[in-house]
């Protein structure tokens, strides 16, 4: 981990879950633009929640929270350097490096695969085995039809046997409305609990538990020409950062309120419901610091990818924790 000079050293007072990061603040306040991958919602929540509590502002950064205009838009602008941070997804900073983009992961969001296959009881579906003559809906997105691939093969499914229909970003209605049976690409923590608590009683299938490599759904990306310069201040929002998610472990409620603060639009209650369940992977593996990423994981889902033709290049340098908080967090 490379030192920082004097005035921007993180002291770090070592302890128990919870224990404290103190970011010494230096004398004017300092820009910061992050983008996020989409509207703002619970996947976002320990970033509002440091964002309330106070936390950028005592790390010395002037947080300015972007959206983009589509999920594709995040790591073109951080690699344009329109702004300093973006949040997006690992496949999506292995597939951007392949095709030449100076990007690269600093710290995981959410440290645990969010999509998954998701069908409601009409259809049966309860294992990869009962995809057969089944439609699945996806977003288009060309891994999620590998996901798809490498499930069926998993479970010894003819893909030829199981339909695959383009629904765009209308996953939910088109199942709900009976257009697919299953679709692959909504979060498990997220649209299944938005039809659970809708009284849809759907069925969820988690990618990691059905041969798809385990990866980390929400990343932090920076460009990676621009660490030497930025990595102290990257070093800063994930400190921060971390302090929000200790806020947000210890008074969700509080953390929920400062998202839907942030938008209006959401609805409370399924915000809270995703916050409870999303908690443990927003928080690192035991003894490992806030937004950790795991190296062999990494090398293992950029190997699939590359099995699977989708990128040309492989995980080195498209990761690192060289910037993340010092400290440990204890366990949720």
């Amino acid at each position: 981990m490379r030192r920082l000079a004097p005035a921007l050293c993180v002291a770090l007072a070592l302890g128990g879950c919870g224990e404290k990061v103190d970011v010494l603040r230096p004398k004017t306040d300092r820009n910061f633009q992050l983008m996020l991958d989409y509207f703002p919602n619970a996947d976002h929540a320990p970033i509002y929640a440091a964002q309330g509590h106070g936390d950028f502002k005592s790390a010395g950064l002037n947080l300015k929270i972007r959206q983009p205009a589509d999920p594709s838009a995040p790591i073109k602008q951080v690699a344009a350097g329109r702004v300093d941070l973006a949040v997006s997804y690992e496949p999506e900073v292995l597939r951007a490096r392949s095709n030449g983009l100076h990007v690269v992961a600093v710290g995981a969001l959410v440290r645990t695969p969010l999509t998954s296959i998701i069908s409601l009881p009409h259809a049966k579906i309860s294992t990869p085995a009962d995809l057969k003559g089944k439609t699945v809906g996806t977003a288009g997105i060309d891994y999620q039809h590998a996901y798809l691939q490498t499930i069926l093969d998993e479970a010894n499914v003819p893909q030829s046997s199981v339909k695959e229909r383009n629904v765009g970003f209308n996953l939910v209605p088109a199942l709900v409305s009976g257009k697919v049976d299953a679709i692959l690409g909504g979060f498990w923590n997220y649209e299944a609990i938005d039809l659970a608590q809708r009284k849809k009683h759907p069925k969820v299938i988690r990618l990691d538990t059905v041969g798809v490599p385990t990866y980390d759904e929400l990343v932090f990306v920076a460009n990676a020409d621009a660490l030497d310069r930025e990595g102290p201040m990257i070093r800063r929002f994930m400190s921060a950062l971390r302090q929000g998610a200790i806020e947000l472990r210890n008074r969700p409620a509080a953390g929920v309120a400062a998202l839907v603060k942030a938008n209006r639009d959401l609805d409370p209650k399924l915000q809270a419901a995703s916050v409870k369940v999303t908690l443990p992977y927003f928080l690192p593996p035991h003894g490992k610091p806030y937004g950790w990423q795991d190296p062999a994981q990494w090398k293992r889902f950029a190997t699939w990818m590359q099995d699977a033709a989708l990128t040309k290049s492989g995980a080195t340098g498209a990761s690192t924790n060289d910037y993340l908080p010092g400290a440990a967090v204890g366990g949720p």
